[in-house]
């Protein structure tokens, strides 16, 4: 019962991050609110490393691959994620995100040999990005050229993130999830800010509403800290194949919400593509499922 309850709470409050992203980007411009984010994050996540007496890497390659991975997935897939829901639905943004299982596996083709592409999984692949294909297809003539462009953005962010996830899978099993989060996050932030502030502004000349602060700490504290502890819970205590199935779960929370509270529509096209995206990823959930279960 308790697995089932943290299962469900970590769908909500993955679901909700796309609401609080929306919300938040009212009043924060994109790059320096996700770099706050993180670096807020980080460190209570480096204090958790400090208090648990974590040992760092030593090796330069798992420094080199904390690097490299945190800066595809939180310096870009973030900065385009928080760039690109500025001119979409925070629902549809969630949407398009779904899409990491799909370009995880044609990468994970490539670097993970037990994970090889099978005629099941390529139809889930294509199915997927038929979705995106749909959800495009009207997002020029009906939101116009600024909608197309955050839509693009978020499916691009949807790359950077499942590269940086099969690296991880391919050369960073051995290392503390504590250790890694913290650190991927540590590297991604510093080009957020770097690139952000200059662009943006003084952060402390930001427009920092009651919202935009509860905005900034939901997503840091809850939406990254305490989320990551209770994925990785679950994972020592719930079989794998079930976790597999948060992804199904929160973009259609996050289409709920941003219905319920943004007062968001859907047109039919992205109606039409979500269920093509969801029913790909959900193939390819229950290929795993399978397989694993073998």
């Amino acid at each position: 019962m308790k697995s089932r309850l943290v299962w469900l709470l970590l769908c909500c409050i993955w679901g909700s991050t796309w609401l609080f992203i929306k919300l938040g980007l009212e009043d924060l411009p994109p790059l320096t609110f996700a770099g706050i984010r993180f670096f807020i994050a980080s460190s209570i996540l480096f204090g958790i490393v400090a208090v648990r007496r974590l040992p760092l890497p030593r090796r330069r390659s798992d420094w080199l691959l904390l690097a490299i991975t945190g800066i595809l997935a939180f310096s870009l897939n973030y900065g385009l994620l928080f760039w690109g829901e500025q001119y979409i639905s925070s629902g549809l943004a969630a949407l398009l995100q779904a899409t990491i299982p799909a370009f995880g596996l044609v990468i994970a083709h490539f670097y993970l040999p037990g994970e090889r592409m099978t005629p099941a999984k390529i139809f889930g692949v294509v199915m997927g990005i038929a979705g995106v294909g749909v959800i495009f297809s009207n997002q020029l003539s009906v939101a116009g050229s600024a909608a197309l462009a955050g839509s693009a953005a978020l499916v691009l962010s949807s790359v950077c993130a499942a590269y940086s996830n099969v690296l991880v899978k391919a050369r960073g099993q051995h290392l503390d999830p504590a250790i890694l989060a913290a650190s991927q996050m540590l590297f991604g932030l510093f080009p957020l800010l770097v690139i952000g502030i200059p662009l943006e502004g003084n952060p402390f000349d930001f427009r920092w509403t009651p919202m935009a602060v509860v905005a900034l700490l939901y997503l840091a504290i809850v939406g990254s800290v305490i989320a990551f502890l209770l994925y990785y819970w679950l994972v020592r205590n719930m079989e794998v194949t079930k976790t597999m199935l948060i992804a199904l779960v929160t973009p259609v929370v996050a289409v709920t919400l941003g219905m319920l509270v943004l007062n968001e529509k859907l047109d039919w096209r992205t109606i039409a593509g979500g269920v093509m995206i969801m029913s790909g990823i959900g193939l390819i959930v229950v290929r795993t499922v399978k397989r694993l279960k073998a």
